[in-house]
C-alpha cells in the first residue's frame, strides 16, 4: 500500500472536512441510541445490586419475585450455564456475586418482566442474606504486607519496577512531592443499554452499545456455554464511551434472561446504575523526585505510583504500564527509577478512561517541572523546551523514540499564541468566577497562566498482536452507477469512523458514493475503539481492502484488454481510475468504470491490518513496548476568586501532534472534547466514595463541565506524517486529555501561589477556612 497510486480524483476523500452522517439526527433528537430500541413482545430487565462494599452472601430468595404477576424470569449465579466469571484481561469478575459481594453495586440477580415497573417491584421482592464485612478501601493498606486478600487472586493486580541508567545518580537541584488524583467517571450521556433477541438456532442476536464487539462476544459466549458463532452482536447507537464501554456490563444478564424466557429482552441502566455499573478512571497516589543541573538539565526522575483498581481487574495491568512508562514525561531523562503498583480493593472497579493512566502521571510530572522551574529561576516553557524529547532519544524503557514527535514544537507553538485581554474592573459579573450569582469582587480576583506538556502512546502495547479486519466492495447500483461498500466491526462511539471510512474508500476506490455496512460480528474483529487506534488500525484495514479491490479490478481489465502478463500482475503500472474511467496511462485506453463492473461483476476484498510488533517489559521495565506516540501542549488562563475559591477557566490553547489529518472538522471535535474532559478533572469531576460506597452517582451531584465552563479552544495542529501509519495518521482523541488537567492546575497555582497537589482542585484548597 504505497499511497493512492491507481486512483486519481475524489474531492471528499482524505483531508476534507466531512459532516457526520448521523450528526443531523443526533442534533435533532431523532437518532436511535441503544436505549431507544424496541421490538414487539420484549421484556424489561433490571439488575439487583449489593448495597455493601463487602459482604458474605447467604441465601438469595427469589421466590416472592417469581410469584409476582408479569415476572417471567429471575436469574442468579446458579443460573449461569457456562463460565461463572468474565473480564477484559483476567476473567475474575462474577456474572453474579455468589458467595461474596466485593463492591457496592455488584450484581447479585436480574429479573425480566412485562414492564419496567414490574421489574422494579421484583427486585424489591428478592431477599438476600448479607453478612457485611469490613471493606478494604485504602489502596495503601491493600498493597501492604499482611493485608487480608479481597479476592482469591490476591490484592496486587500488577507491580512494575522500571530502572534506567544509574538510578542512584542525582543532580545538585532537587524537588520532590506527593500528588493525588481522584476517581473520574466517563459520564457518557447515554447510559448502557442492549436489546437481546433469542434466535431459532438456539443462539442470540444482541444489539448493544459497546467499544469492542468481538471481545464482548467472546466473554458472553463463554458465560452462556454457547459457541461464539451462536452469539451475534451488532453495534447499536452509542451515546459516548471514553473507555467506559470497554468492559462487559449488562450484556450477559440480558442474554441469560432472553434464553430463560425465549423472549426479546431490553436491558438498560438509569443514571445511578450507570455510575455503579462500569469501571472508572483509576485514582492515584504518586510521589515524584526530580533532580537537575543548575542550568536546568534533568539528571534523574524517581516516581512511585499507587493506583486503586477496585474490586476486579478490568484493564488495570495495562493502565499501570502506561502510567509507569510515561511517568517521566516527554523529557530526556538519563537516569530513572519508576515504580508502579495497582491494587485490588473493595472500591468500585476502575479501568479504561481517555488517556489510560497518562493524565494521572502528567499531573504529577508537570507539577514537578513547574516546581523545578521556580527553583531554578527559569520560565516554565524554557525548562520544558530545554529538556524536550527529540527523535532518536532513549526513553526510560530503553525504547528508541522514532520520528516524528514534535515535543519542543508543541510547547513553543502554544506559548506563542496570543493571551486573552486582561481582566478589568469593567468586566461584567458574568465574566467572573461563579458568574452573577456569587457577585465576586473584581479586586479579589487573580489571574494565572499555566503550561503543560505531555505525550501519549498510540495503539495497543507490550507485544499485543493488534489487528483490524475490513471488507470492501465495488459494484453497480440499480441505475448502473458505481458505488462502494465498506464493512468493518469498528465501534463508532463518536470518534468519527463513520466519516473516516468513507473518506478513505472514496480516495482509494475513486467513486463518490460509499455505503458503510452496520458494525457487527459478521466480519473479523476491528479491535477496541480505544487507545487512539481506530483511524490507524481500522483505517488501515479499510485502505488495504479498497486497494485490493482496485488491484483486482485493474488486473481483470488488463486481462480483458490483452495486456502483457507483467501488467496483469502489477496493473497499477499502466492503469489508473480517474473521473469514473479506467485509463491506460501508456496506451491512452479509456474504459468507463461502470462498463468494467458490468462486464465482470462486483469486486470484493477483505484485508487485515497489523501494526509493527512491540515487546513486553522485562523485569527491569525495559523493552520496546509502544508502537508510537503523540505529543500535546496546553496553556490555560484562569481567574480565581480568592475569597470563595471559585475558578473560571478563561482561555485554553492547545498545540497537538496530529500526523496527517483525515477530517479537519472531526479533529476539531476530538481535541475540544478531550480538553473539556481534562478541564473537568482539574476543577470539578470526582466520583466520591465513603467506605467504598459512591456518594454522588447522579449528574446532579457529579459535576460535569458545561458550555459555560469550557472556553473556546485556540488550537494549532502540528501535522508531521507518521511514516508507518496509513496516510501518516495519528490518533488524536486522548493526548489533549493528558495535558489539559495539568495546565489548568498550573494556572490556578500561578494565580493563588498555593502548592496544589490534588485534583480535582476544590474551593477549600484555595481559601483559608
Amino acid at each position: 500500500m504505497t499511497g493512492r497510486a491507481g486512483v486519481v480524483g475524489g474531492n471528499r476523500g482524505v483531508g476534507s472536512s466531512e459532516l457526520r452522517p448521523d450528526g443531523a439526527a443526533k442534533a435533532g433528537g431523532v437518532f436511535a441510541y441503544a436505549g431507544d430500541l424496541q421490538v414487539p413482545g420484549m421484556l424489561h430487565a433490571r439488575t439487583l445490586r449489593s448495597p455493601h462494599p463487602r459482604a458474605r452472601i447467604g441465601q438469595v430468595d427469589t421466590a416472592a419475585a417469581r410469584r409476582l404477576a408479569g415476572v417471567l424470569a429471575v436469574v442468579t449465579a446458579a443460573d449461569v450455564p457456562g463460565v461463572a466469571t468474565y473480564g477484559l484481561i483476567s476473567a475474575d469478575q462474577p456474572v453474579f456475586a455468589a458467595t461474596e459481594a466485593r463492591y457496592a453495586g455488584e450484581p447479585v440477580a436480574a429479573v425480566a418482566a412485562v414492564d419496567a415497573a414490574t421489574a422494579r417491584r421484583a427486585l424489591a421482592a428478592i431477599r438476600v442474606a448479607y453478612e457485611p464485612l469490613p471493606p478494604l478501601v485504602d489502596p495503601g493498606l491493600a498493597a501492604g504486607p499482611g493485608a487480608e486478600p479481597v479476592h482469591p487472586d490476591g490484592n496486587i493486580y500488577r507491580e512494575i519496577t522500571l530502572t534506567h541508567g544509574d538510578p542512584s545518580a542525582e543532580g545538585p537541584v532537587a524537588v520532590e512531592d506527593s500528588y493525588l488524583v481522584g476517581m473520574q467517571d466517563q459520564a457518557f450521556l447515554a447510559p448502557e443499554a442492549a436489546l437481546v433477541v433469542p434466535a431459532a438456532d438456539g443462539g442470540l442476536d444482541l444489539r448493544v452499545a459497546t467499544q469492542w464487539l468481538h471481545s464482548d462476544r467472546e466473554q458472553i459466549a463463554a458465560c452462556l456455554g454457547l459457541p461464539e458463532a451462536l452469539v451475534r452482536l451488532e453495534l447499536a447507537g452509542v451515546g459516548g464511551a471514553f473507555g467506559g464501554r470497554e468492559d462487559v456490563t449488562l450484556q450477559i444478564h440480558g442474554a441469560l434472561l432472553a434464553l430463560a424466557t425465549g423472549r426479546p429482552v431490553r436491558i438498560a441502566y438509569d443514571r445511578v446504575e450507570s455510575f455503579l455499573g462500569h469501571p472508572h478512571r483509576h485514582p492515584a497516589r504518586m510521589w515524584f523526585r526530580h533532580t537537575a543541573t543548575t542550568a536546568g538539565d534533568l539528571v534523574s526522575v524517581h516516581a512511585r505510583i499507587l493506583m486503586d483498581g477496585g474490586a476486579y481487574t478490568s484493564s488495570s495491568p495495562a493502565v499501570l504500564a502506561n502510567a509507569v512508562t510515561h511517568a517521566a514525561g516527554p523529557y530526556r531523562v538519563p537516569n530513572a527509577r519508576l515504580d508502579g503498583t495497582v491494587v485490588r480493593t473493595n472500591n468500585p472497579p476502575c479501568g479504561a478512561m481517555r488517556g489510560f493512566g497518562v493524565p494521572q502521571v502528567a499531573f504529577g510530572h508537570e507539577a514537578q517541572m513547574d516546581r523545578l522551574a521556580d527553583l531554578l529561576g527559569l520560565h516554565p516553557v524554557a525548562l520544558r523546551t530545554r529538556n524536550a524529547l527529540r527523535p532518536g532519544d532513549v526513553l526510560p524503557t530503553g525504547q528508541i523514540l522514532g520520528a516524528p514527535l514534535p515535543v519542543r514544537e508543541a510547547i513553543e507553538a502554544v506559548a506563542a499564541r496570543p493571551l486573552p485581554p486582561p481582566l478589568t474592573a469593567a468586566a461584567p459579573e458574568t465574566a467572573l468566577p461563579g458568574g452573577r450569582a456569587t457577585a465576586a469582587t473584581h479586586s479579589r480576583v487573580r489571574r494565572g497562566v499555566g503550561f503543560a506538556l505531555g505525550y501519549k502512546n498510540l495503539l495497543f502495547s507490550e507485544g499485543f498482536d493488534d489487528a483490524s479486519t475490513a471488507r470492501a466492495r465495488l459494484a453497480l447500483d440499480g441505475d448502473g452507477v458505481p458505488f462502494g461498500t465498506v464493512h468493518s466491526a469498528c465501534s463508532e462511539v463518536g470518534q468519527g469512523f463513520v466519516t473516516v471510512a468513507g473518506q478513505i474508500a472514496r480516495t482509494e476506490l475513486g467513486v463518490e458514493r460509499i455505503e458503510l455496512s452496520p458494525a457487527d460480528t459478521g466480519i473479523g474483529s476491528a479491535g477496541s475503539t480505544s487507545a487512539s487506534r481506530q483511524t490507524w488500525m481500522s483505517g488501515g484495514a479499510v485502505r488495504g481492502a479498497c486497494v485490493a479491490v482496485v488491484d483486482r479490478l485493474l488486473a481483470r481489465v488488463a486481462r480483458s484488454l490483452g495486456l502483457p502478463p507483467e501488467v496483469v500482475e502489477s496493473p497499477r503500472r499502466s492503469l489508473v481510475i480517474d473521473g469514473g474511467e479506467i485509463i491506460g496511462t501508456e496506451t491512452g485506453t479509456r474504459l468507463p468504470l461502470a462498463e468494467a463492473l458490468a462486464a465482470g461483476g462486483p469486486v470484493e476484498a477483505e484485508y487485515t491490518f497489523h501494526h509493527r510488533r512491540t515487546t513486553a517489559l522485562d523485569e527491569r521495565g525495559q523493552g520496546d513496548p509502544h508502537v508510537a506516540f503523540a505529543a500535546a501542549a496546553h496553556r490555560a488562563v484562569v481567574d480565581v476568586d480568592l475569597d470563595l475559591g471559585l475558578v473560571r477557566v478563561v482561555a485554553m490553547a492547545l498545540a497537538q501532534d496530529c500526523g496527517t489529518v483525515i477530517n479537519p472538522l472531526s479533529l476539531r471535535g476530538q481535541v475540544e472534547g478531550g480538553t473539556a474532559q481534562g478541564l473537568g478533572l482539574a476543577v470539578m469531576e470526582e466520583l466520591v466514595t465513603v467506605g467504598g460506597v459512591v456518594t454522588n452517582p447522579t449528574l446532579h451531584d457529579y459535576l460535569l463541565p458545561t458550555a459555560a465552563d469550557v472556553p473556546a479552544l485556540d488550537f494549532v495542529a502540528l501535522t508531521y506524517p507518521q511514516p508507518d501509519a496509513p496516510y501518516g495518521v495519528k490518533g488524536v482523541g486522548e493526548a489533549p486529555t493528558c495535558t489539559a488537567t495539568a495546565a489548568v492546575v498550573a494556572a490556578i497555582r500561578d494565580a493563588v501561589g498555593r502548592d496544589l497537589r490534588r485534583v480535582p482542585v476544590r474551593p477549600v484548597d484555595l481559601v483559608d477556612l
